[in-house]
C-alpha cells in the first residue's frame, strides 16, 4: 500500500474533507448571523438549518452521512446549552467538554501503553494491533498520540479564559482557528511520525 493511500486512510479516520466542512461551515454561520442580527436564537436556528441541510445533501448525494449526521447532533446539543441559559458563550461548553474528555482518555490510553491511534488506525492501515509487538511501531504511535494529547489541552488551554471573559466573537474565531488548522497540522504530524517509522507487518 502507497504512502498516499495511508495518509487518506489517516485523514479519513477522522473524518476525511467533508467530515470538517460539515462540522465547521454550522459554526461560521452562527458567528455571522449572530453579529448581524444579535439574536440568539436567530443564530441558533440558522446553524441548525445549515447543519440539517448538509445532511439531507449527504443522503441525497449517497455519501457517508455518518460525520454529517454527528455533526447535526453536535449542532443540536451546542444550541441547547446556549439557548437554556441565554449565554452566545454556552454554544462552545460542549466543544469544551468534548476536548476534555478527549484529552483525558488519550492520555490515559498513552499512559497505559494501548495509545488510540495504534488502536483506531492499526486496523485500517493493515497491521491490526501487531504494532504493540514492534516497539518502533508502538513508540511512533504512542508518539503520535501525545500529538493529539497536546491539541486537546491546548484548546482548553486557550479557549476557557476566553469563554469565562464571555467574548463571543473572540471565543468563536478562535475556536475556528484552532479547529481546522490546528486538526490538520496535528493529523499530518501524526501522518508523518508513522510513516517515518520502520515498515509495519501485515496481518493476512
Amino acid at each position: 500500500m502507497s504512502q498516499h493511500e495511508d495518509r487518506e486512510k489517516v485523514l479519513a479516520a477522522f473524518g476525511g474533507k467533508k467530515g470538517l466542512i460539515d462540522s465547521g461551515i454550522p459554526s461560521v454561520i452562527f458567528l455571522v448571523v449572530f453579529n448581524i442580527s444579535k439574536e440568539l436564537q436567530t443564530a441558533l436556528i440558522a446553524s441548525i438549518a445549515v447543519s440539517a441541510l448538509l445532511t439531507i445533501l449527504r443522503l441525497a448525494m449517497k455519501d457517508t452521512i455518518q460525520h454529517a449526521l454527528s455533526g447535526f447532533i453536535g449542532v443540536l446539543i451546542c444550541a441547547w446549552f446556549a439557548n437554556r441559559t441565554g449565554n452566545a458563550s454556552d454554544l462552545y461548553i460542549p466543544k469544551l467538554l468534548t476536548n476534555l474528555g478527549y484529552g483525558t482518555v488519550y492520555l490515559i490510553a498513552n499512559l497505559a501503553g494501548w495509545p488510540i491511534l495504534g488502536v483506531m488506525l492499526g486496523p485500517i492501515l493493515g497491521e491490526n494491533l501487531t504494532w504493540r509487538n514492534h516497539p518502533e511501531r508502538k513508540r511512533a504511535y504512542t508518539l503520535a498520540s501525545w500529538l493529539w494529547v497536546a491539541m486537546f489541552f491546548t484548546r482548553i488551554a486557550v479557549q476557557y479564559p476566553i469563554y469565562k471573559s464571555g467574548n463571543v466573537n473572540l471565543l468563536g474565531t478562535v475556536n475556528l482557528a484552532m479547529g481546522y488548522p490546528l486538526f490538520i497540522a496535528t493529523a499530518y504530524g501524526s501522518w508523518l511520525i508513522l510513516k517515518n517509522a520502520p515498515q509495519r507487518t501485515t496481518e493476512r
